[in-house]
């Protein structure tokens, strides 16, 4: 059978069979009218260039309309989200006709929560550059601010992170999930959004790192690559699911610097501020302020080479 004739033949059933299948798992209605990814790039893409207007334009920009163009990225950015948040809302809802712009409280809403991000970009600005000057203190490598804040990744995750942290404090659903999977995707550094990052944060080569949803963090901390701050275990109901919205992830205080490997477990782990944990380490319990923690020196053999 040549395949033009097979396609012409199977493929509608197929793509039945394929409908069906999505239809049963509810993802046509959560999707279709949603179809949100790449907008929500996009969107990313227009807050980051407000912040740090001439880092993200395909060409030079003139100085003299940077005003205009911050501007400009605001709007079509914000009018963007707020069509897709009304559409999380909604899909969020019991309203039967999810095609229909039904929902006027699902739009006051999201107009609302626009509004509020917006309103905190400056505040997410001075934070942000607190994180840059975190990365120029804390990395000898570093020649210039300039080169961290166009090249460093760690600071394009925790960007995303301070703009879609807002969005999950005012509960947004999925939204801010899909900006930290980007961010997760573009640079190997996994924050949820929900996560409480305070300021000259800085994550230093930033592969492998994982931050819980739970995890609070004071200022000033440093943390390497390959660290994970993550859940100790799973509190289960009834019928062996995880019990969600539980704190599940550790404390990390003010000034504390954690090398690479670490490995820092449980929502009732607190690491004291001005501590210093070593690479590799596994941590389920607490440790006061002023600790420093560590394995026991290995003890290699060297075997001569001749």
């Amino acid at each position: 059978m040549k395949l033009n004739e097979w396609l012409n033949n199977e493929i509608p059933n197929i793509s039945k069979s394929l409908e069906s299948i999505n239809h049963s798992h509810f993802f046509i209605d959560k999707t279709i009218g949603f179809a949100g990814k790449e907008k929500i790039y996009k969107i990313l893409h227009q807050f980051r260039s407000s912040l740090f207007p001439g880092v993200y334009e395909k060409y030079p920009i003139d100085e003299t309309k940077v005003n205009i163009i911050i501007g400009n990225n605001l709007r079509t950015a914000a009018l963007e989200l707020r069509d897709l948040i009304k559409k999380a809302l909604v899909n969020n809802t019991d309203i039967q006709d999810k095609s229909q712009d039904e929902c006027e409280e699902c739009k006051i809403k999201a107009t609302d929560i626009v509004i509020k991000l917006i309103n905190k970009f400056p505040e997410i600005r001075q934070n942000l550059q607190t994180d840059i000057e975190a990365a120029y203190n804390g990395d000898p490598a570093a020649v210039t601010t300039e080169e961290i804040l166009l090249s460093y990744p760690s600071i394009e995750a925790i960007t995303i992170h301070r703009i879609a942290h807002e969005l999950y404090e005012m509960h947004v659903p999925i939204i801010p999930r899909i900006m930290s999977e980007y961010s997760h995707q573009r640079t190997g550094i996994d924050i949820h959004p929900g996560a409480e990052i305070g300021h000259h944060f800085f994550i230093d080569h930033g592969t492998g790192v994982v931050i819980g949803e739970t995890c609070t963090i004071g200022n000033h901390v440093k943390i390497y690559q390959g660290v994970t701050l993550g859940a100790k275990s799973f509190s289960l109901d009834e019928e062996g699911k995880p019990i969600k919205g539980l704190k599940r992830h550790p404390n990390i205080g003010d000034n504390v610097v954690i090398y690479a490997g670490a490995t820092i477990l449980g929502g009732d782990t607190t690491i004291g501020h001005d501590s210093v944990i070593g690479g590799n380490i596994w941590l389920t319990e607490s440790v006061p302020p002023f600790s420093k923690v560590y394995n026991i020196q290995p003890s290699p053999t060297i075997k001569n080479g001749n």
